[in-house]
């Protein structure tokens, strides 16, 4: 049976271009970017000895360029491991795309899944493409002269924010709440801290000191990066219930969909996950068993804005609501196009690769009027540049 991601048979011959192909893809540049973290970050993954502290994310981006002169930029990325291989595998692929209509996005998406098809439609692949498709969406964005939410079709130009760089395990509790209180300062409307420590009771005092500090109007929600068992996830979610919380991020195993169920149906709490899948169809397994109030999925992680907007759907036909995962220059485009009223999570780890700032204000974050993503990659980006791959003719 087929699922929700699966790629159309490719035809046996590839068809004549007809007149309505107006542009061509001319030029392609690939970059492999490494990000370090000022701080060292850790989560209950590395509290409970899964994972080492983060101090890098990988970043690989694309750009295209037109025979017409029209041009768009993407990326994908990775933390910890895995940033070498998107930038192999998208090396291997981008040959595909020169020449093609650059308006031909769901074809050509298609196209790239099966360049590479023998090593699968998720994961590292399809991370892999999504740079390529995010790339040919803020094109078509920039030469239709809109930003991305309104090409999409935006049901408003500012979506809810809510911070969580502030708020991870490894940061004292004091520090904690300066974080949250500079966070409201800058305009940011809710908070979000990470628990998952191997001591419930730590998990416990912190969520109190915040709550108490922010008092009972400000949105807050917590994160256990899958790291508590049911037993614990249930007890801990009844501890938690009194707190008054937008939800609980990630409290079991992210392919845990009967699991997610079960703690969904017996808190109060609303349960939210995703942002570790992969694919369309593996988050169509946690919205078939309504295993999540939330879905976070990420645009980067499921192959792009062509197969967000398929997820998007189906949860719009469940009536979850929506909380994409990290990269908000991205996601806040997508958020604003989603008919529920939805959150961006806001990370300023990434704003050094771009010459341009997202406005936040209210609690909300705004839509920007330059054209497509709005972004630009910063010169500090060119120098945290480790390798290049560059197709075609350059513009």
């Amino acid at each position: 049976m087929s699922t929700p991601d699966t790629p159309a048979t490719p035809a046996h011959a590839a068809q004549q271009a007809g007149e309505a192909t107006l542009d061509r893809i001319s030029w392609i540049k690939l970059s492999s970017v490494t990000l370090p973290l000022a701080t060292p970050i850790s989560d209950a993954k590395v509290f409970t000895g899964r994972q080492k502290p983060m101090t890098e994310v990988a970043f690989l981006f694309v750009e295209l360029a037109t025979e017409e002169g029209h041009q768009g930029i993407g990326f994908s990325y990775s933390k910890r491991a895995g940033g070498p291989g998107q930038f192999a595998h998208a090396k291997e692929i981008a040959p595909t795309l020169l020449g093609e209509d650059p308006s031909d996005i769901a074809k050509l998406w298609t196209k790239l899944v099966w360049a590479g098809a023998s090593v699968g439609r998720s994961g590292l692949s399809t991370q892999a493409v999504a740079a390529f498709d995010i790339a040919l969406w803020d094109l078509k964005a920039k030469r239709a002269g809109l930003p991305l939410a309104k090409l999409l079709g935006a049901h408003r130009d500012s979506v809810r924010c809510y911070n969580t760089s502030g708020g991870f395990l490894h940061t004292p509790t004091e520090q904690l709440l300066e974080n949250a209180s500079a966070s409201l300062a800058q305009g940011i409307g809710g908070i979000k801290i990470k628990v998952g420590h191997p001591d419930g009771k730590v998990d416990l005092r912190r969520v109190t000191a915040v709550r108490e500090h922010l008092g009972d109007e400000v949105p807050l929600m917590v994160d256990a990066n899958q790291q508590w068992d049911r037993p614990t996830a249930q007890r801990m979610g009844r501890a938690l219930e009194e707190f008054g919380l937008g939800w609980i991020e990630e409290p079991l195993d992210a392919y845990d969909a009967r699991g997610h169920a079960a703690l969904a149906a017996s808190l109060d709490t609303p349960v939210a996950t995703g942002e570790m899948l992969a694919s369309v169809a593996e988050h169509w397994e946690l919205i078939r068993h309504e295993a999540a109030d939330i879905v976070q999925p990420d645009a980067p992680r499921i192959g792009g804005i062509t197969q967000f907007l398929k997820l998007a759907t189906l949860a719009e036909h469940q009536n979850l609501q929506l909380a994409p995962h990290f990269a908000m220059e991205i996601h806040l485009h997508l958020a604003a196009a989603y008919p529920y009223e939805p959150w961006v999570e806001h990370f300023d780890w990434l704003e050094p690769l771009f010459n341009e700032r997202l406005h936040i204000s209210d609690g909300r974050m705004h839509v920007s009027s330059r054209p497509g993503l709005g972004i630009t990659l910063s010169e500090q980006a060119r120098a945290w540049t480790q390798a290049e791959h560059e197709l075609g003719n350059r513009p």
